[in-house]
């Protein structure tokens, strides 16, 4: 004998589930509605001696509305990160801007020490760059990471 509380259960489930629509491949491998990838790549040196410095390759595909181009390629070197660094930490008191991987003044041109620095700018651009309120709030966010003419210069900070 069913008892009240059992087909009360059973009527419960049937009708307990979410209809759900079968998924497309878009759905599956589409773009997703709000996306963001850093890379800091390809590391070159130049000059000579004393004036040797390295910049690296600034790679961004995102589809966020706060940054102008979908795909962008810039290169900056070490000072421009400290710069800009700097200038977020001035722009947004209520955010606390990670700090850069650590000065290097031996050894610096090893591959093991850039590939090490690499690391810890790939890594700081991912988490400012990702910030709500740097997205919006930040003036010079966007063009660091995606304009190639950008010039400190311009902004006066």
């Amino acid at each position: 004998m069913n008892s009240p509380s059992a087909a009360h259960h059973r009527a419960f489930d049937e009708h307990s589930r979410l209809q759900s629509k079968p998924q497309t491949l878009d759905d599956i491998y589409g773009e997703p509605e709000n996306f963001l990838e850093i890379e800091v790549k390809n590391p070159q040196n130049h000059g000579l001696a004393r004036k040797m410095f390295t910049d690296y390759e600034i790679v961004c595909r995102t589809n966020i509305p706060a940054f102008k181009l979908k795909n962008s390629s810039v290169r900056r070197r070490y000072s421009d990160f400290e710069w800009f660094r700097d200038v977020l930490e001035r722009e947004s008191s209520r955010v606390n801007i990670p700090a850069l991987p650590g000065k290097v003044f031996t050894n610096r041109f090893t591959d093991d020490v850039i590939e090490q620095r690499r690391e810890g700018l790939e890594r700081f651009l991912q988490i400012v760059a990702g910030h709500p309120l740097l997205q919006t709030g930040s003036k010079v966010l966007a063009a660091f990471i995606q304009d190639p003419s950008f010039s400190k210069d311009y902004y006066h900070y």
